[in-house]
């Protein structure tokens, strides 16, 4: 039988490079979570007060000079604060203006398991003058994130992407499930001390440790997606520390992760037909089908085709794995629609795609001791390890059945068996964003936004007592600041630089 699901619900990480840059079942052991563990707001060992203690250095794997990177020593477990060591490394560019100096303003990678470290020299240019003459731009790989403790699953490659995920074809579900478990216990095997000790809490109370060994009393912060839902959950453990948060199409940490995957299904399925309407006014050019109808039957059959057997071209074999990977690219950003339909043009003639971004995520150049599946590795150990998943395969073969009758495209694979099912138990608990207390912070979002859907946004804003959301109507993520849309900048810059946040809502 045909499998039309082999599709891929990428992580943020992904998109936003491509654009321009998961014991039981879920509910009752929520319900019964323990108060949030807060770390003490101490220096890290060998910091001190104005990261005066700090030793800055070149940094691995980026060319900008004024760039310094330096190394945070974390416990690897909170609870026990004198016990094993892990290290976090932070980057940093200096506020233009010393005199009008603020702080710092924090920042990361989204995924879970996109690099922070390169992130201010990427940011630098694109953000005004004032915000650079206020802040110090402050980047960090997360906990066994690339530069910080690097962790893998001990797999020769990296997955489409860097997400696990398997298609949920019909009958395949005991060779998925069984695959799912030889992965999980992979892991335990190559990272197992690493794992439990992987959740958004710690890599927050890391964010303490680093804002106490800055010397800074309170912190500033831009995050977008995944890095988004960190914030809040920073700011629901230590609200005392927030300064100005401007929280970039966040993930809601009271839904992650099982419910969300399952929840933006039907703005996947949305993303696919604005895709579609858009290379069918172009068939001429791409010759993919001259309704979206059609468009959509082209995809899903070189889909098929791949999932049947790998597309041989030009010497490299294109699974589905892979190319459900690039659709997904597409229906994420639509600066990327030409770039994908052209691609799927070519493999429909048998031509080579041309593409300007690598389908599995390379390894970072000049970055010793990262793991050829790294950036697997750390999504997957993030997702299983932040809340609970059902352990019953049953759960899965019953939302997989549902799924398929309402989003036959998406809705499967979002439901599938993946190798959160077989984790270890986290040593942790997690924090929802029902709890936070923080001061009001500024959220961004995009109508059309496939990856993080303008609801989930809204629902963070809320939460957060006294926020504001600012929109753009555009189909793409984490827009701030590189989408370039000059009102949704402006207020971004406007509250950096004076705390001021816009008097209600504001559609730009």
């Amino acid at each position: 039988m045909p499998v039309r699901k082999a599709l891929l619900a990428l992580p943020a990480a992904f998109a936003v490079a491509v654009a321009p840059a998961w014991s039981g079942g879920t509910g009752a052991a929520a319900a019964r979570q323990a108060p949030p563990l807060a770390a003490p707001a101490v220096a890290a060992p060998g910091s001190a007060t104005g990261g005066k203690g700090l030793r800055w250095e070149a940094c691995a794997g980026v060319s900008t000079p004024d760039l310094r990177c330096a190394r945070v020593t974390v416990p690897l477990d909170h609870r026990r604060p004198r016990g094993r060591t892990i290290s976090v490394v932070i980057s940093r560019l200096a506020a233009t203006d010393p005199a009008r100096r603020r702080g710092v303003l924090l920042t990361t990678g989204g995924g879970p398991g996109g690099p922070g470290v390169p992130l201010p020299a990427s940011l630098a240019p694109a953000l005004s003058a004032e915000v650079r003459a206020r802040y110090d731009l402050v980047g960090f790989d997360m906990r066994f994130v690339e530069r910080s403790t690097p962790i893998g699953c001990g797999q020769p490659e990296e997955e489409p992407g860097g997400f696990w995920v398997r298609p949920a074809a019909p009958g395949r579900f005991p060779a998925e499930a069984a695959e799912a478990r030889r992965y999980a216990e992979a892991c335990v095997r190559a990272s197992g001390w690493a794992l439990p000790h992987a959740t958004t809490a710690n890599a927050a109370r890391d964010m303490d440790l680093i804002r106490a060994a800055l010397g800074e009393e309170k912190i500033s912060y831009l995050g977008g997606s995944y890095a988004g839902l960190l914030g809040t959950v920073y700011g629901t453990l230590f609200p005392h520390r927030v300064d100005r948060f401007v929280l970039d199409s966040p993930v809601n940490a009271d839904t992650i992760w099982r419910p969300y995957e399952m929840g933006r299904t039907p703005a996947f399925e949305e993303g696919t037909v604005a895709l579609a309407a858009w290379a069918a006014g172009r068939h001429s050019e791409y010759g993919l089908g001259e309704t979206p109808a059609q468009v959509r039957a082209m995809l899903i059959e070189i889909l098929d085709r791949a999932a049947r057997a790998p597309i041989v071209i030009g010497g490299h074999a294109w699974t589905a794995g892979e190319l459900g990977a690039l659709l997904v690219a597409g229906i994420y950003d639509e600066r990327a629609f030409g770039v994908v339909a052209a691609a799927f043009a070519a493999v429909a003639a048998g031509r080579e795609p041309s593409l300007p971004f690598p389908i599995r995520p390379p390894r970072p150049e000049g970055v010793p001791g990262v793991p050829a599946d790294h950036h697997t590795a750390t999504n997957i150990a993030y997702r299983c390890a932040d809340a609970p998943w059902p352990r019953d395969p049953r759960v899965y073969l019953r939302d997989i059945a549902s799924q398929r009758d309402r989003h036959p495209l998406f809705g499967p694979v979002n439901a599938n068996i993946n190798p959160c099912a077989f984790w270890p138990p986290a040593r942790d608990e997690p924090v929802r964003l029902d709890g936070n207390r923080a001061p009001a912070a500024l959220v961004v979002a995009a109508l059309r936004d496939v990856a993080v859907p303008p609801s989930v946004s809204r629902a963070v804003a809320a939460r957060i007592r006294g926020s504001r959301l600012v929109t753009i109507d555009a189909h793409t993520h984490a827009p701030f600041p590189h989408y370039g849309n000059a009102c949704l900048n402006a207020t971004v810059t406007h509250y950096l630089t004076t705390g001021e946040l816009p008097a209600a809502d504001t559609a730009c």
